[in-house]
């Protein structure tokens, strides 16, 4: 009886052993960290975003804030100082000194301003006028610049009031002005600027000194 031939058959793939607890437990924890990097970072680009936009509010109050520069009368210097309150003549006055004009720029660009008219006056009339000479101050800092000035009382039509002042060694002058120029920053922005300037100055004219001065 002749032999039945036998098939071979391929073997069947083995079968793949199931994943390990270890193995499960460390995929877990890989994909955990994963998740913890990407809030870690969304977290740090949260904050520097919150970060430049609080640095870009601080540098639009701050620094791209203009503010008008103060202008006042720093020191007074008397060159020559005449009065005359007795005898028949009428009561006068005539003065030279040097006044020391400050303009304070608290802005972080430089203030540029013009020629400027800085005017005195006695009881509301004009006896003097003085140039302040155009120029620039720079971010943060006070530009001082010495004016001549020199007043006199011809042009008062009475000198009632003169008469009682000098008699109590005592001349009060009052003096204003205004410049006119603007604050650059970063050679971008540019903003006007015409700060004002309101002084009173006593004279004593016995020590023929500045008793007091007194700007705003």
């Amino acid at each position: 009886m002749a032999e039945k031939e036998q098939q071979v058959h391929p073997l069947a793939p083995a079968d793949k052993h199931p994943r390990s607890d270890e193995e499960s437990a460390s995929s877990l924890q890989s994909k955990e960290l994963k998740r913890k990097k990407r809030i870690k970072y969304a977290v740090y680009i949260a904050a520097f975003a919150v970060f430049q936009t609080a640095v870009i509010l601080v540098f639009a109050l701050t620094v791209m804030r203009v503010k008008n520069p103060k202008v006042r009368i720093g020191r007074v210097t008397i060159e020559t100082m005449e009065t005359n309150n007795t005898g028949a003549a009428a009561a006068s006055f005539d003065l030279k000194f040097i006044a020391q004009v400050t303009v304070k720029n608290t802005n972080f660009g430089h203030y540029k301003f013009d020629n400027g008219t800085m005017t005195f006056l006695y009881d509301g009339v004009i006896v003097g006028e003085a140039i302040i000479p155009k120029a620039r101050a720079r971010a943060r800092s006070t530009k001082k610049l010495d004016v001549t000035v020199e007043v006199n009382s011809r042009a008062l039509t009475t000198t009632t009031g003169l008469e009682s002042e000098l008699s109590s060694n005592l001349l009060t002058l009052n003096s204003q002005a205004k410049l006119k120029g603007q604050v650059e920053l970063m050679k971008v922005m540019k903003k006007k600027k015409s700060p004002e300037m309101s002084c009173t100055l006593t004279f004593n004219v016995s020590t023929r000194n500045l008793q007091d001065l007194n700007c705003k």
